[in-house]
């Protein structure tokens, strides 16, 4: 039976075998091989084989091959680049000119050079036995030695044994070699030669020994010198010790604790800062090392102490002033009053230290008491002389918190008092009138802080005294002329007067004009008018040149053209009209605006004068503001005396004199606020209680009472405290419940 013999699948050929098969059984010469997809779109791009991929045939030959690094295995550790990575960078360096080496290059090329520097040192010792080379062996003589050791003897005796070792005099200085045989000598040693040998080596170590003693001999003598100096630092210090105590024992025996006469107190003074002076003098760079400030202020305290008891000081400023001058410096004054004295503000100072000297506490205790007693209880605030010259003789030895303390607590707390007691409406009408403020309060605004000298504060001095002129100038008598100091508040308040004066007197000046003027050729009174003219110099001309247009040339030139109008006499009409023009001040006639309405005036006369008897019925009247008609009784001539003046008493409104709870309804009302009485008293000045509120209903808002020319409303975190405000913006804040 026949056995068929199976093929493996491996062991068939593949489809382009089967295919040549199929054709004859044979591959034939005009047959190509299939081309991959990949091969087809490469040839289509240009690509040919065996060169390099890209345009230029500059890329890789063959694709990328991975190499696998073994598992656990660092970077490094293996060489990663592959034999196709090397060919093709080798490729690339041909193809730029230039020389490729890869790192196995290099590292052959770094052990050649490692061997051939190892093969040159192998030959060079390659002479000497073992391979080292002979060290070369040092001698020293004897006299070297000696040399050598400063100080150092050496006796003859030593030197003849140890000279008469070897062929020539000399020491071995290393042992290097010793122990080595040398060319011709035997290795048995005489006995001389020992003995030599103990000798040299003695003689070395003695030479380092004593070497060593000399260094140390030196060190010592730097140290004494150190250590002598010191003892020569601490002995002065003991002798300055000793005395400052001596000095100080000595200002313990003096008896400063007994009363005594003005002329006992002044003699004792004088010897105890002529002590102190001295000791100031003396240790001037050692007061804060040993305390003297503290010493120099207890040696003064009991007399300082007795001269409280007595002294005035509205009446004495300048008590024991020289004394602490001529002790300001151990007393530790300059660092404290630095800023007093370079003129800085003290309310700015910042305190170095947490803690008081001995010196301030001394003035806190002693000197604050009576100084408050003074001024609380002596000082009349109208009267500032005696107080300035006070704090001009004190302020540059007192410590900063204490001088900001006299003028914050003390003095203006005074001041406030004073300005708000002060009526400008009433203060001239009293039988004894006090000073008007600028003669009182001037002098103390160049020791104030800002907040009392700023116009623009909200609070302060200068603030209440803006609040008194508001207050004063909604119900000033004009009749009186201009308010009693007003004109020196001019340049301390600058644009806020200003203001003021716009908004609260000028519209009074127009009602003042308007009701109580009238031209009248026949009979003019020119008081109303110059009631306003003397207020000329607080406001601008163009200013009143607008009130006077308003209130004083519609009236002018309507009169005019009536007089022109009823057979005037023109000499008597230009004389009228020139007087006129003279009634006001340069500076108002040179406005553009008035001085035409002075060109109308005139115009209308030489209008006249070409109409002649037709100017009675043809000429037109001014167009200027409203026409005042004048009552004109049938019959009168037409004269200057045509136009009738009515009677002053007919004319004259009757001008009550306005409150100040007045003032405060007629704020309220400008302000859309309420003024509510609660028929209610305070429960400490028993005054009456008022609301004033935003709210319709009535409710809300702030409690105030009003004392004289000051509204005091009630704190809102705290119900039993009273503020002095002002009619400003807060108050109407408050009212609204802000």
């Amino acid at each position: 039976m026949e056995r068929v013999a199976f093929k493996r699948k491996g062991d068939f050929g593949d489809g382009p075998s089967r295919k040549s098969a199929k054709n004859g059984g044979g591959d034939s010469p005009s047959t190509k091989p299939k081309m991959s997809f990949a091969a087809k779109m490469m040839a289509k791009m240009g690509y040919q084989e065996g060169q390099g991929l890209g345009k230029t045939g500059d890329g890789i030959l063959s694709p990328i091959e991975v190499k696998q690094r073994p598992q656990g295995v660092g970077v490094g550790a293996v060489k990663e680049k592959t034999a196709q990575a090397k060919a093709e960078a080798r490729r690339a360096a041909e193809r730029r000119g230039e020389e490729y080496e890869d790192s196995s290059e290099e590292e052959r090329k770094a052990r050649r050079r490692r061997k051939e520097i190892t093969g040159s040192e192998s030959a060079s010792g390659a002479s000497t036995p073992g391979g080292f080379t002979r060290t070369k062996v040092k001698y020293r003589t004897a006299a070297d030695i000696e040399a050598a050791a400063d100080g150092l003897h050496v006796p003859s005796v030593l030197k003849s044994i140890i000279d008469a070792t070897g062929k020539e005099t000399k020491l071995l200085t290393s042992a290097a070699g010793l122990m080595t045989p040398l060319g011709g000598t035997s290795s048995s040693e005489t006995e001389a030669e020992k003995i030599a040998k103990r000798a040299r080596m003695e003689l070395e170590a003695f030479a380092d020994a004593w070497n060593e003693v000399i260094d140390r001999k030196k060190t010592s003598e730097v140290e004494e010198e150190q250590l002598q100096r010191e003892i020569d630092q601490q002995q002065q210090e003991i002798r300055k010790v000793q005395g400052v105590a001596d000095a100080i024992a000595a200002l313990n025996r003096l008896d400063l604790n007994k009363p005594s006469t003005a002329d006992e107190a002044s003699a004792r003074w004088e010897e105890v800062v002529a002590q102190l002076e001295t000791i100031e003098f003396e240790y001037r760079n050692e007061i804060q090392r040993f305390s003297l400030s503290d010493a120099a202020v207890a040696a003064i305290h009991p007399l300082f102490r007795q001269e409280m008891l007595d002294w005035e000081p509205l009446e004495k400023p300048m008590h024991l002033v020289p004394y602490i001058l001529r002790l300001r410096t151990i007393l530790g004054i300059d660092r404290d009053t630095l800023a007093l004295s370079n003129g800085g503000d003290v309310f700015d100072s910042v305190r170095q230290h947490k803690s008081t000297t001995a010196y301030e506490t001394m003035i806190y205790t002693l000197w604050l008491p009576k100084i408050r007693t003074a001024v609380t209880n002596q000082w009349d605030p109208h009267m500032p002389t005696a107080l300035i010259a006070l704090v001009e003789a004190w302020k540059d030895i007192l410590p900063p918190f204490v001088y900001h303390n006299v003028l914050n607590q003390l003095i203006v707390q005074k001041l406030s008092t004073a300005v708000q007691s002060w009526n400008p409406r009433t203060a001239l009408k009293k039988k004894h009138s006090v000073p008007l403020p600028h003669v009182w309060l001037f002098p103390w605004l160049q020791y104030l802080s800002s907040q009392h000298t700023d116009p623009r504060s909200s609070s302060g001095l200068l603030a209440d005294v803006k609040r008194k002129f508001r207050v004063a100038l909604d119900s000033w008598d004009l009749s009186r002329g201009v308010m009693p100091g007003l004109e020196n508040w001019r340049e301390v308040l600058r644009g806020e007067l200003d203001n003021t004066l716009i908004r609260h007197l000028l519209p009074r000046l127009a009602l003042h004009l308007s009701a109580q003027f009238k031209v009248d050729p026949s009979e003019q009174d020119l008081e109303p008018l110059k009631q306003v003219l003397k207020w000329n110099s607080f406001f601008k001309p163009s200013i009143m040149a607008q009130l006077l247009l308003a209130e004083f040339f519609p009236q002018w030139l309507n009169v005019l053209h009536l007089w022109l109008t009823s057979e005037p006499d023109y000499e008597e009409v230009g004389q009228w009209f020139t007087w006129w023009r003279e009634q006001f001040p340069d500076e108002i006639n040179a406005v553009r605006a008035v001085s035409e309405m002075w060109d109308k005036g005139l115009e209308m006369m030489n209008h006249a004068l070409d109409l002649g008897d037709l100017a009675k019925t043809e000429l037109p009247p001014p167009r200027v503001g409203p026409e005042r008609p004048v009552a004109v009784p049938p019959g009168t001539p037409k004269m200057p005396g045509s136009v009738t003046k009515e009677p002053r008493s007919a004319r004259r409104e009757v001008v009550e004199e306005t409150t100040f709870k007045d003032v405060v309804e007629a704020w309220c009302g400008e302000e859309n606020l309420l003024l509510v009485p609660l028929r209610e008293a305070h429960e400490t000045t028993g005054l009456p209680l008022f609301r004033i509120t935003a709210s319709a209903t009535g409710k809300g808002g702030v409690l105030i009472y009003l004392k004289g020319d000051v509204v005091w409303a009630q704190s809102k975190k705290d119900k039993s405290v009273w503020e002095p405000v002002g009619l400003e913006e807060s108050l109407v804040l408050k009212a609204e419940g802000k």
